[in-house]
């Protein structure tokens, strides 16, 4: 990987340890600053609705703005609710998301992973109570960073998600890993070593949900603005 910009130059310097001091690192460089407030003030745009979980869904192998265009597809039609994505006729569907690729697959996990939810839970509202991230991984269609993403941004837990941009900073900086659980647990792991310290930087009240999801969101953009 080429460092091609001050800033990678900077992360490289920067003898980072644990995730704690990257987490220091990425906030000290003003990523997610003012401007991520309101719907967006745990980055992933409305954290905490039912239209999370299906956004998780359509950004499989797709960039964000066309799984963006694909929800503002369901959004203008009043569909993004657990009853609507199951019932509709799967054509019909499959044309509402097509911006995001992968149309017939992700329709059939949507559509499934609503009946699921309708079965199990009820609605929307009980699934984030009572879901568990096993009970998410035994769903078609959802493995480990998507599970993650639907605990920490759509129920609000406190989950730390481990993407390929995380992968790619941390090779930066010089660590190796096998796969996706052990580079979450080097996520977490500084981030529990420091927790009082973690939950400083946000101010009273802050919980480690909220640290979690902001510093999966600082990976995210410093990765992004880096073309990693």
């Amino acid at each position: 990987m080429s460092l091609d910009s001050s800033a990678l130059l900077a992360l490289q310097n920067a003898a980072i340890g644990d995730s704690f001091e990257l987490l220091c690192f990425l906030r000290n460089a003003g990523y997610l600053a003012a401007h991520y407030v309101d719907s967006l003030a745990l980055w992933w745009p409305n954290a905490g609705s039912f239209e999370v979980i299906v956004g998780a869904i359509l950004v499989q192998n797709a960039q964000w703005e066309r799984a963006k265009l694909a929800l503002a597809n369901l959004y203008e039609r009043d569909l993004l609710d657990v009853v609507h994505i199951a019932s509709l006729a799967p054509e019909v569907l499959q044309s509402l998301i097509a911006p995001a690729g992968l149309y017939r697959k992700k329709s059939l996990v949507l559509q499934q992973l609503c009946a699921a939810i309708a079965r199990d839970f009820g609605d929307f509202e009980t699934m984030r109570e009572l879901c568990t991230r096993e009970w998410l991984l035994c769903q078609k269609g959802i493995g480990q960073e998507s599970a993650d993403s639907i605990l920490c941004y759509a129920l609000l837990r406190e989950e730390m998600v481990a993407d390929r941009y995380a992968y790619k900073i941390l090779r930066l900086l010089g660590y190796t890993f096998e796969g996706y659980a052990e580079i979450k647990e080097w996520l977490v792991h500084g981030i529990y070593a420091n927790r009082e310290k973690a939950l400083a930087l946000y101010g009273s009240g802050a919980s480690l949900q909220r640290v979690f999801a902001r510093f999966h969101g600082k990976i995210d953009e410093f990765a992004k603005e880096n073309r990693l």
